[in-house]
């Protein structure tokens, strides 16, 4: 289990990657492109315009507010526990699976949000990232080799804890 500590928080309000206000101003991007999302109101605006995620990660909330649920027919889900604040072994382990096999929802118990970094830091180049950003927009985090050592610089502020969910 992986703690993020108080004084790394703000590094996690910034966008990571690109903010657009509109939901319809990313999707020309994506065409032929690897998407992975984070959070239910953006997988399902994906699957609302008929462009399904690669992977999906959704914990049944948006805002902290109970969200119907998402479903991908056909698409594996795992299912995972992962506390607010931090990131589980299992969340981890899981997106690394899941960028192996496509076609995987994740379904958090717990919250999703801090997932984009171990998601990024295991996609391939040129795959795309999605997440809201809430009150602004949406957030495109295209993954380059740049892009990843920001994952790896992030990841590096959680402190390392004993596995507790």
């Amino acid at each position: 289990m992986r703690t993020l500590p108080d004084g790394c928080r703000d590094l996690f309000r910034q966008p990571f990657g690109t903010l657009y206000t509109s939901f319809d101003q990313i999707l020309p991007l994506l065409s032929g492109k690897l998407v992975f999302s984070v959070g239910d109101v953006v997988t399902t605006s994906l699957l609302m315009a008929g462009r399904p995620p690669d992977i999906a990660v959704i914990d049944g909330q948006t805002m902290r507010r109970p969200y119907p649920g998402v479903t991908i027919p056909h698409y594996r889900c795992a299912r995972v526990k992962n506390p607010a604040g931090g990131l589980t072994d299992e969340l981890i382990e899981e997106t690394r699976k899941a960028v192996e096999s496509l076609g995987t929802v994740i379904q958090v118990e717990g919250e999703e949000d801090l997932a984009v970094v171990p998601l990024a830091l295991c996609s391939p180049d040129g795959s795309y990232i999605i997440y809201g950003q809430p009150g602004e927009g949406v957030v495109l985090l295209q993954i380059t080799p740049e892009t990843r050592k920001r994952a790896e610089e992030l990841f590096t502020c959680f402190e390392q804890n004993a596995e507790r969910v």
